[in-house]
């Protein structure tokens, strides 16, 4: 097949004087072997886990009955979220030859291609499974675009519901297997210690009052020269938990992901010990971002440690107000002026 730009994208680029990079291009694994590099790594019970992890949609969809989906914390997840009417895309993502061939048809210059399957490692709660995976999907990556690296760099897949983990999988994706980007989990649900089996979950988010010190693994991705991307989604907690509508729950929910990331990340002082890091998130859009900096912003102006004082209640004027309240006071305030302090 023949692969040329049409005359929209030749005239597009020729107005453009700079390479076009897509940074977040999706590639689609091709899951038989990813399954088979899963057995390779971990064996074949754990790969039945894996099985059980891909058909989930239709697990869910066993429990109809919505209030018994709350009770279980199932929220509604898309059942068909990959396209399939235009037949030549749905291959070009799956064969990276194929993309490779295509990139000047689509008019892009080099591609960085984030995982989709590979977006589970960042929020699957079986640790086991959850490495495996992921060292299964960077094998995968770095051997399927070995040879189209030119113009293609897949981006590996890094759990981080601990430190530890994220360092391993950071020196064999990086160190090992010579990927150049990474993505990471920014959100990860934790179980709460008195109720380990229900479904309630509070969401780490690496930086401020996180459940571990992630400060080694800031400092092994300075070490190893790569920027933590995050590509987290925000489905199935907070607002986005509707047990009948996935719309419901995914609008707006990777900018929800990367905003709490990102926030947790200034919050806890991680760019300011790590100013050489550079940390990227992805498939939010910007409005969270400078919706962020300015609230940041402002609670810095009113609640810096000389505004706060603003606030402190040593420096109210107590005799000056119960005078205003003598003069000014009246009606059922009146009344209950001897009950001032308690209106404080």
């Amino acid at each position: 097949m023949n692969f040329i730009p049409s005359s929209e994208v030749a005239d597009i680029r020729d107005r453009i004087d700079h390479p076009i990079i897509d940074s977040d291009g999706h590639l689609i694994e091709y899951l038989p072997l990813v399954r088979d590099f899963l057995v390779e790594e971990a064996g074949e019970d754990l790969a039945k886990g894996f099985d059980r992890m891909v058909r989930s949609a239709a697990a869910r969809a066993e429990v109809p009955e919505p209030g018994r989906r709350r009770q279980l914390g199932i929220h509604s997840a898309a059942v068909r979220g990959i396209p399939t009417r235009n037949t030549l895309d749905r291959a070009t993502v799956m064969l990276p030859d194929l993309l490779h061939r295509r990139l000047d048809e689509m008019g892009i210059d080099f591609a960085v291609l984030y995982p989709t399957y590979g977006l589970t490692v960042t929020a699957l709660p079986n640790a086991e499974l959850r490495c495996a995976f992921a060292r299964a999907l960077n094998r995968y990556y770095a051997e399927v675009y070995a040879d189209y690296r030119d113009r293609l760099e897949p981006v590996a897949a890094i759990p981080t519901f601990n430190p530890q983990e994220a360092i391993a999988e950071l020196d064999y994706a990086v160190g090992e297997l010579g990927l150049k980007a990474v993505m990471l989990g920014g959100t990860i649900p934790r179980a709460y210690d008195d109720t380990p089996g229900s479904p309630g979950r509070w969401i780490d988010t690496l930086g401020h009052d996180s459940l571990y010190d992630y400060d080694p693994l800031w400092r092994r991705c300075e070490e190893l020269g790569v920027a933590p991307t995050f590509h987290s989604g925000g489905q199935g907690w907070g607002t986005r938990m509707s047990t009948t509508n996935n719309s419901y729950n995914q609008v707006g929910n990777f900018a929800a992901a990367d905003e709490g990331t990102c926030r947790s990340l200034v919050f806890g002082g991680v760019p300011k010990r790590f100013p050489g890091v550079r940390f990227a998130f992805q498939e939010g859009g910007v409005a969270w971002a400078a919706a962020l900096l300015a609230g940041i912003i402002g609670h810095w102006e009113k609640r810096n440690i000389d505004s706060i004082q603003h606030y402190n209640p040593a420096n109210l004027d107590r005799e000056l107000l119960g005078r205003l309240f003598d003069e000014y006071a009246t009606g059922g305030i009146a009344e209950r002026r001897a009950r001032l302090d308690a209106g404080l």
